[in-house]
C-alpha cells in the first residue's frame, strides 16, 4: 500500500511524505503506483519551476519513499498545487481503494 502523509502546522502545509508501493500491480506495471508517482512528482516540479517554493526532498525509489518539507511555509501557489494533487490522489483512492493507496493528514 502506498501511504500519502500530509503534514500542517496551523492549517498551513508544512510538508509531505509518500511511502511504500502500491500492490496493484507487478513491480514496473503498476498503475496504481505509476498514477501516484507521477502526481506527486509533477506537484514537486510544479512548485519548484511554477510557485518558486523552497523546500526540500528526499527520495528513495528502492523504498518507495518520497518526502517533501518546506523551508518556508508553502505560498498560495503552492497550495494550490497541493490541493490540485490531493484531488488527483482521492481521485485514485476512490477508484482503486484504500487497500492501495491511503491519505492521511496531520498536524505537527
Amino acid at each position: 500500500m502506498t501511504t500519502v502523509l500530509m503534514k500542517k502546522t496551523a492549517g498551513r502545509y508544512t510538508g509531505f511524505t509518500v511511502s511504500g508501493h502500491a500492490g496493484y500491480g507487478q513491480a514496473g506495471r503498476d498503475i496504481v503506483c505509476s498514477a501516484v508517482s507521477v502526481l506527486v512528482i509533477n506537484t514537486i516540479n510544479a512548485m519548484e519551476s511554477l510557485a518558486g517554493a523552497q523546500m526540500e526532498v528526499a527520495a528513495d525509489e528502492a523504498e518507495g519513499i518520497i518526502d517533501v518539507a518546506f523551508i518556508r511555509p508553502a505560498n498560495e501557489k503552492a497550495v494550490l498545487l497541493l490541493d490540485t494533487m490531493l484531488l488527483g490522489l482521492n481521485s485514485i483512492q476512490n477508484t482503486y481503494g484504500k487497500k492501495y493507496l491511503k491519505l492521511k493528514f496531520e498536524e505537527v
